[in-house]
């Protein structure tokens, strides 16, 4: 959802139970949701400069696949990403994966 500037803040967030999914505390970082689902910040955690800061940079971008409301720092989980929506700095190939693990 854009909330930190990187997978390290947001792993932290979660961690340090910011975190809430349908209203309830989530602290592990590979907590999984499911589409529908609603992702928020607990009401002190949506004070933190630096998620007030984050959230208000123009370069910020927030997936197709989340919708994302910023004046309640509230998203919900729209769909599963494609392999597309992904960005991996380099090209993705399943298959070769695939092959190198069935070996």
């Amino acid at each position: 959802m854009g909330l930190t500037s990187t997978i390290f803040g947001a792993r932290q967030l979660v961690n340090h139970g910011h975190v809430r999914v349908d209203g309830k505390k989530v602290n592990i970082a590979s907590y999984q949701v499911t589409e529908g689902q609603e992702i928020s910040l607990r009401e002190r955690s949506q004070q933190m400069v630096a998620v007030l800061e984050t959230v208000q940079k123009p370069e910020r971008g927030v997936p197709d696949y989340i919708e994302f409301n910023t004046s309640e720092l509230k998203g919900k989980f729209i769909r599963v990403p494609k392999l597309a929506d992904v960005p991996y700095p380099a090209q993705m190939q399943p298959n070769f994966v695939v092959e190198f693990y069935s070996r």
